[in-house]
């Protein structure tokens, strides 16, 4: 599923969400780097990976491009690992964090299938429960913190488990560790403390866990000033989950046949039944109760700006309960229909991890003479359509293709490419007004015609036009129909040279 999103080009940057709004709030390395730009808003993911560049979070250009500059930088255990694997290469470092979630996604696979143990259908349930949630598929899929957060968590509970005393203080120091990924992960220590509660060994626990977070905290307001952003997340008991069950009936009225709709809100039943499993069997000596019962208490004080959406920043906050909850279930051996409701948000899990960009406009991306390159098609083509490999789009009598490359320098790009047409014509193809190449096409051809033309590109920018004329004449007729005239596919570059 995860080789969908991969490009040529671009790598796994659509999931970072860089929108192509706002461009004046970038960081630099994100206007010169391929990165794949979305037409519309971005997400959280998008600063994140801009702090991996800066996470010492001195650099101007960082506060400016930020929304919320405090909120974000405190999450900052997944942008700093980032630029460390990367070794501070900008060129390496978005790529990096674009792969931290896939790669703690696995490293949480593989401690789950030892913890819960994964044995039968039902363990194989649960397992699958967990990293097909729709917070976990999300978290991927945006490049966020979340799951960055719980497998280290996974792994704090599964040191504590084995070692017991000795362990306990160790694994509040991984407890620390998943705190800096995402703040609410400091409240997996009520797993790591060990009766009696009131002792001199669990204040060292929780001061351990608690102290990285404080000091990174204070760093952030001393460098970014405060942020009560935070704040805003929690209200009274209940009154964000009732807005949610509303919110959710009130979507899957207006959009009946919506799959987001129906999978959200099933994604909130089965978050209200781990929180019942946890109601209904008090265990509290049990470390996995206490993990799964201290975040079914958070999510009763949610507010409605963490429920909003599809399906919602709830399902991404509450990922310890479903790990909990999980665990809990299967080594209690719960009844299959716990099992079943409790895990209701990988409807929507699949169908988020399925929701792979594609530019209307690509024609064609590679690399040639050292340099990444992208052509589009301006406007004016219909959308391109996608077969097995190939790419075709169909144009009107005129059309433009733009290329860009990475680096933005000066270069001849060799562009090939191959065109078919619905009737007898002569196709044109120009820069600046000068004809780089020009031909007669039959639609009888049993096979698209190739050509190849070299396209001179400043600035990173380049532009070809393609003007289509009837057989036996030179000049595109003067008519203002868009009816498909010409296709050109499977583009390709050849020997891009710098000047």
């Amino acid at each position: 599923m995860l080789g969908q999103f991969w490009h040529p080009v671009f790598g796994f940057t659509s999931f970072i969400e860089l929108d192509s709004t706002n461009e004046d709030r970038k960081i630099d390395a994100f206007k010169s780097l391929p990165i794949y730009v979305y037409e519309g808003g971005g997400y959280d993911g998008l600063s994140y990976a801009q702090i991996a560049y800066h996470p010492t979070l001195t650099s101007p250009e960082l506060a400016r491009a930020l929304g919320s500059p405090a909120y974000r930088a405190r999450r900052i255990l997944a942008p700093a690992l980032a630029y460390v694997i990367a070794l501070g290469s900008p060129a390496w470092i978005v790529h990096v964090y674009s792969l931290l979630n896939p790669a703690f996604w696995l490293l949480l696979a593989a401690l789950l299938w030892r913890l819960l143990p994964v044995r039968d259908w039902r363990s194989w349930l649960a397992w699958a429960g967990v990293l097909f949630s729709s917070g976990a598929m999300s978290s991927v899929r945006l490049a966020l913190t979340d799951l960055v957060a719980l497998a280290i968590l996974a792994g704090a509970l599964a040191y504590a488990e084995r070692a017991r005393q000795a362990g306990d203080t160790f694994a509040a120091g991984i407890v620390a560790a998943a705190a800096l990924a995402r703040e609410t992960s400091l409240l997996a220590i009520a797993a790591i403390v060990q009766p009696p509660w009131v002792s001199w060994r669990n204040a060292c626990r929780v001061a351990l866990a608690a102290a990285p977070l404080a000091i990174w905290s204070a760093y952030v307001s001393w460098v970014l000033g405060n942020d009560e952003t935070g704040f805003a997340q929690f209200t009274l008991p209940f009154a964000g989950l009732v807005g949610k069950i509303g919110a959710d009936f009130a979507a899957v009225r207006e959009h009946t046949g919506s799959s987001f709709a129906w999978t959200t809100m099933l994604t909130t039943v089965g978050l209200i039944v781990q929180a019942t499993f946890f109601a209904t069997r008090l265990r509290f000596r049990d470390a996995w109760w206490r993990a799964g019962a201290v975040y079914a208490l958070m999510m009763m004080v949610l507010a409605m700006p963490v429920w909003e959406g599809f399906p919602g920043a709830a399902a991404r906050v509450l990922l310890p309960m479903g790990l909990a909850f999980n665990v809990l279930a299967t080594r209690s051996r719960a009844r299959l229909i716990w099992l079943l409701a409790g895990n209701l948000a990988v409807l929507n899990g699949l169908q988020v991890i399925r929701d792979v960009p594609d530019d209307p406009h690509e024609l064609g991306a590679g690399h040639a003479g050292g340099a990444a390159i992208v052509a589009r098609s301006s406007g004016d083509w219909y959308g391109v359509d996608r077969q097995s490999r190939s790419r075709r789009a169909w144009s009107p009598w005129r059309g433009e293709i733009n290329l860009e490359t990475w680096p933005h320098d000066t270069r001849t790009v060799g562009l090939v490419a191959s065109v078919r047409s619905l009737a007898p014509i002569v196709l044109t193809v120009r820069q600046n007004d000068a004809v780089v190449w020009r031909n007669t096409i039959l639609p009888s051809f049993p096979r698209p015609m190739t050509f190849e033309v070299s396209c001179f590109v400043r600035g990173g920018h380049g532009h070809l036009e393609l003007l289509a004329s009837p057989s036996g004449q030179l000049e595109p007729p003067d008519v203002q129909d868009r009816l498909p005239v010409f296709a050109v596919e499977d583009v390709r570059f050849v020997g891009a040279r710098g000047e």
